[in-house]
């Protein structure tokens, strides 16, 4: 029997998610917040309202929110839902590459060509795009979102809620606060508080 899936919200991270799912799963359609985007389909998968949660009580939620728009809000957003811990699943490509040492949370999003070694730590609710490495003994927090390209050396600790942008590189042992966005192609080589923005080579915080 196949495992029916609903994923939410309709959007860039969930239309990817279909990307990384096999024949194992069925995936009834997407849920949305959006009034302009609820009752539409996109490939033949309805896009419905909250209701489809207890419409399809049985089925799993992956929740993928995560834009550089409102990347602070996945935290309230997703506990919003008022889904139990066992509703939610992860949904990992096939091609991804993770340590049996290594450490997954729930609801994680891990797409093709990641690569996640040896004793790292990967939160809850953590999306992590195509081609990113994630080195030893790093640690990702709770509902951060991890652009595509990004390599992240050992040691590191990414604090919760964080948005590391596509083509980042993080030098070891590298400390990053919560809630701390990083743009698109820095290099960063020092560590940096809560709640900055960090762009650049070498990264800084801009205002």
């Amino acid at each position: 029997m196949k495992t029916q899936i609903l994923l939410f919200p309709f959007g860039g991270n969930s239309m990817e998610a279909l990307d990384c799912l096999d024949d194992r799963f069925e995936v009834l359609g997407f849920v949305d917040d959006n009034p302009e985007k609820i009752g539409n389909t996109y490939l033949d998968f309805q896009i419905f309202d909250r209701k489809a949660f207890l419409n399809f009580s049985m089925a799993k939620v992956l929740a993928c929110v995560g834009s550089p728009n409102n990347f602070q809000k996945r935290k309230e957003i997703i506990q919003s839902l008022n889904l139990p811990q066992e509703r939610f699943m992860n949904i990992i490509h096939p091609t991804a590459q993770i340590s049996k040492y290594a450490k997954v949370g729930n609801n994680c999003l891990i797409m093709a060509g990641v690569v996640i070694t040896h004793n790292a730590q990967i939160g809850d609710n953590v999306v992590i795009l195509p081609n990113s490495v994630i080195h030893h003994d790093t640690k990702i927090g709770n509902y951060t979102c991890i652009g595509s390209n990004v390599v992240i050396a050992g040691f590191c600790d990414i604090g919760e809620s964080c948005y590391i942008g596509s083509g980042t590189n993080i030098i070891n042992n590298t400390i990053i606060g919560e809630k701390t966005m990083i743009g698109l192609g820095a290099n960063v080589i020092n560590s940096f508080g809560t709640h900055k923005k960090i762009v650049g080579n070498p990264a800084k915080e801009i205002v």
